[in-house]
């Protein structure tokens, strides 16, 4: 799914008014049914509301909402906030349909901006949407103010006083903080940003019936993963396959007091599907490997505590390298060596980066497309630090565009930057999956897919899906306080029965 950004939002609009066709007040009225759709599915009818509605378009939707809702038996209360003497002519006209209605409203403007609320209303906001380019001041800004002292806001398509894009010009402290936002057909940025969370709330993407001409020629470089996308990449295994079809991956991982990492690892790449799995591990991870894991594969290293030479590596379909291998001397000049001697990329994460960020013109001597797999804190040792978000973004781009790599940057909505300067945010997982051994399964994940075949992009995109499908499959079974990386890899099956459903 494409994420856009405000001119191409606006371009779709009216490239669906033009070819449906459909009149711009009709689109507004299917998009604002969408949205009291799922607000009468989620709020009772002895919820009332406080809609606050601007004169643009994103009020006009709030207009229609509030119709809507009062013909739905809701109790609520209309606030214009009059930020101009101009109005669109979509909002004009819902306007006018709302007074023949004989729904009283309130107009909110620099003269007379005051309003009381119960306690316990939910605010419905309208004031702005995806097309504002300009920070929040004034009486405007007072309002937001006290909007964002309820308990519960409905945003509607963006919280009024957010950008679509890049917000490090512009002063959040007075923009709503939205309960949820309801926003229309395609994901914005700034959603994918975690220090615009709490502005955004819980978001529902609502799709509203935009040509799908317009999205699927559109250019951006910013996707966000979904079930649709996912499941096309999907490999079907066939009949007479057998464990050599399916790929021999080689996990170089574990040190003393660390094995556990390197058995989360194999055993999420042999859950994930890899035909073949064999563990390089310290002599002291020996027993341990093929104890709790007998369908793995060991090499013992000469040293006892800590992984220092690197065997023939030709053989293998993928290697992943990194978990719990400790920063020892001689782990990090075995790491320069697997670098200099890999024909295919690599999958690195855990202490392999930090090996990394010691070590920085190495970056340019791994095999292209090679996968780097950071949580925050690794990617700064890495890249330095960063002033915001987007900055970060840019950082992240810039690593994967000049070194020809795959940079996965961990968290929520987990950003995969390709070589080609695409940016894809995934959809998948939630809080409970941050959690000591969570990265280790991914590495496994991901190095199992690419001995199966796929290409190292996809097998990125993919990974990170798959296990925040299996992360959410944990979340319904026992819940995010209680989830341990263990359950992540029990619930890949059914991960993989879901995104092939």
């Amino acid at each position: 799914m494409k994420i856009l950004n405000a001119t191409q939002i606006k371009e779709a609009d009216r490239f669906t008014i033009e070819n449906e066709p459909i009149s711009s007040i009709d689109l507004m009225e299917r998009a604002s049914k969408k949205c009291v759709d799922w607000i009468v599915k989620n709020f009772d009818a002895n919820t009332e509301f406080a809609v606050f509605c601007g004169v643009g378009n994103n009020g006009g939707d709030g207009l229609v909402i509030s119709r809507l809702l009062s013909e739905a038996n809701y109790s609520l209360q209309i606030f214009i906030v009059e930020f101009s003497s101009k109005y669109s002519d979509d909002f004009a006209q819902n306007l006018e349909k709302l007074k023949k209605t004989g729904i009283p409203y309130k107009i909110l403007n620099l003269l007379n901006y005051t309003f009381d609320l119960p306690s316990n209303i939910v605010i419905i906001d309208a004031i702005f949407g995806s097309g504002l380019n300009k920070p929040l001041h004034g009486f405007v800004s007072k309002i937001t103010t006290v909007i964002n002292r309820a308990q519960s806001i409905i945003s509607i398509d963006m919280p009024s006083g957010i950008f679509c894009e890049n917000n490090e010009e512009n002063n959040l402290e007075n923009v709503v903080k939205a309960t949820y936002t309801l926003t229309f057909q395609q994901p914005k940025l700034a959603m994918m940003f975690p220090c615009y969370a709490t502005c955004f709330g819980e978001i529902q993407l609502l799709d509203i019936g935009l040509k799908k001409e317009y999205l699927k020629q559109v250019n951006t470089p910013y996707y966000f993963t979904t079930k649709e996308s996912v499941s096309s990449f999907m490999h079907i295994r066939q009949k007479f396959s057998h464990k050599g079809t399916f790929g021999h991956s080689l996990l170089i991982a574990g040190s003393k007091g660390k094995m556990g990492a390197a058995l989360l690892s194999a055993k999420s790449c042999l859950r994930t599907g890899a035909g073949l799995a064999t563990l390089l591990v310290p002599k002291c991870g020996v027993t341990i490997v093929q104890t709790a894991l007998p369908e793995a594969m060991c090499i013992s290293d000469e040293k006892n505590n800590f992984i220092s030479s690197i065997p023939e590596v030709d053989k293998y379909n993928a290697i992943g390298v990194g978990p719990g291998i400790g920063t020892q001397k001689s782990t990090q000049n075995a790491l320069k060596l697997l670098i200099q001697n890999s024909k295919i990329p690599l999958v690195i994460d855990a202490d392999a980066l930090n090996i990394l960020s010691e070590n920085k013109t190495w970056l340019a001597f791994l095999p292209p497309n090679s996968v780097l797999t950071p949580h925050p804190k690794e990617f700064q040792r890495i890249v330095g630090k960063w002033e915001s978000d987007e900055q970060r973004l840019r950082l992240q781009q810039e690593l994967a565009v000049k070194n020809q790599l795959v940079v996965v940057l961990k968290g929520a909505y987990t950003s995969i930057a390709l070589p080609n300067g695409e940016i894809h945010f995934n959809s998948s997982g939630n809080a409970g999956m941050a959690t000591a051994g969570s990265g280790d399964v991914l590495t496994g994940i991901i190095t199992s897919l690419v001995a199966q075949g796929y290409a190292m992009d996809i097998a990125s995109i993919f990974g990170v899906y798959l296990h925040g499908v299996a992360g959410d499959f944990a979340k319904e079974k026992i819940g995010e306080p209680s989830m341990i990386a263990s359950d992540i890899i029990e619930n890949i099956p059914l991960a993989f029965g879901w995104i092939n459903s």
